[in-house]
């Protein structure tokens, strides 16, 4: 998903850098404050903000099983925990085993970091067997698996986290457009689907209204539809801190036009009784149930806001925000905060197409 923000979210850096202390501006601590309920949940989310979130993978079921990548990892001396038992495939690599070299840094659990890097440069990760994905991040393709045989479109698709999340689940068959604006975005995308072997996969570079625009002339729609949207980033504060810096109010509200845009022009190239997901990476009411709710009024008629089941704790979605009130069905929507789960910041909401 394309951001305004320094840093991936999904494929983190890994590369050593220079540490820097980034602090929040004020109205972002006064919105924040507004938006968790109380002092104990206020301290843990500005605690747990400090710490760098957990080295988090998803196995490639196209290449590899999870038991021997397991097993090959475990030959690296790799600590290994496989943490929501209904989805083996996601990992979180808990350190190694440690060596007594002088610069090794032992955790808590009494294993030793991975170096900068490490996950990365791996020959496992080099060759596909695992993608680089915070926990997070695989919520939406969780939220609304693609099913074999099924056309799927990936609006805002760079840098590929989803996009070969959601090729694994379609065990390669039916298609996938995968779509994204930037040419450097869309070289990255076309690397990793190529790492991990996505053969279903159309990639197109179009400005997501533009490319619903051109598709309605040709009157194609499609079963499945992910809308990852371009957002201001404040839940991934813990992976890329220099968010603070560039976070802006006005940048808020300008993205959530677009954001709102991109939704209404998505949806009508859904199927009837089809799918689909908004997702952001941010915690902005304005970027997330205000595009929600303004949608269910303008589609009204037409679209259903859907319950749906993730495997980490989440919290509803907000009816009221500063000096508006939202539809009371946003709250069918799930809010992911970092201090809840050891994760980065999200939210997902699933729609339905039904007239």
């Amino acid at each position: 998903m394309f951001q305004l923000v320094v840093g991936a979210r999904d494929g983190r850096n890994m590369t050593k850098r220079k540490k820097q202390n980034y602090e929040p501006k004020p109205l972002f601590i006064e919105r924040i404050n507004e938006l968790l309920t109380g002092k104990e949940d206020n301290e843990a989310y500005w605690k747990i903000l400090k710490i760098e979130p957990v080295n988090s993978i998803r196995c490639n079921t196209l290449k590899i099983s999870t038991k021997k990548l397991i097993k090959k990892l475990k030959e690296k001396n790799w600590k290994v925990s496989q943490p929501w038992e209904n989805y083996p495939e996601v990992m979180i690599v808990e350190g190694k085993k440690p060596t007594g070299k002088e610069k090794e840094i032992i955790n808590g659990k009494g294993l030793a970091k991975l170096e900068p890097g490490e996950l990365g440069r791996s020959l496992e990760h080099l060759l596909g067997y695992y993608y680089i994905q915070e926990l997070s991040s695989m919520l939406p393709i969780i939220a609304m698996p693609p099913k074999e045989n099924e056309i799927y479109l990936d609006l805002c698709a760079a840098p590929g986290s989803k996009t070969t999340q959601a090729a694994a689940t379609m065990q390669n068959k039916g298609t996938i457009i995968a779509n994204e604006v930037s040419m450097g975005r869309m070289r990255i995308l076309a690397s990793n689907l190529e790492r991990c072997g996505v053969t279903n996969t159309i990639i197109t570079r179009k400005e997501g209204r533009a490319l619903s625009r051109n598709l309605q002339k040709i009157e194609f729609k499609f079963d499945k539809i992910l809308v990852d949207a371009p957002c201001s980033g404040e839940g991934t504060i813990r992976s890329s801190p220099k968010t603070y810096v560039m976070w802006n109010p006005k940048t808020i509200q300008s993205l959530s036009h677009l954001q709102k845009q991109l939704f209404k022009k998505s949806f009508e190239r859904l199927k009837i009784g089809g799918e689909m997901i908004y997702s952001t990476c941010t915690h902005a009411p304005e970027e997330n149930e205000e595009v929600i709710s303004e949608m269910l009024e303008e589609l009204k008629g037409e679209i259903e806001i859907l319950k749906f089941e993730l495997p980490i704790k989440t919290r509803p979605g907000i009816t009221k925000w500063k000096e508006k009130t939202y539809n009371e069905k946003v709250k069918l929507s799930q809010r992911v905060y970092p201090q809840d789960n050891n994760t980065e910041g999200f939210f997902v909401s699933k729609f339905k197409r039904i007239k």
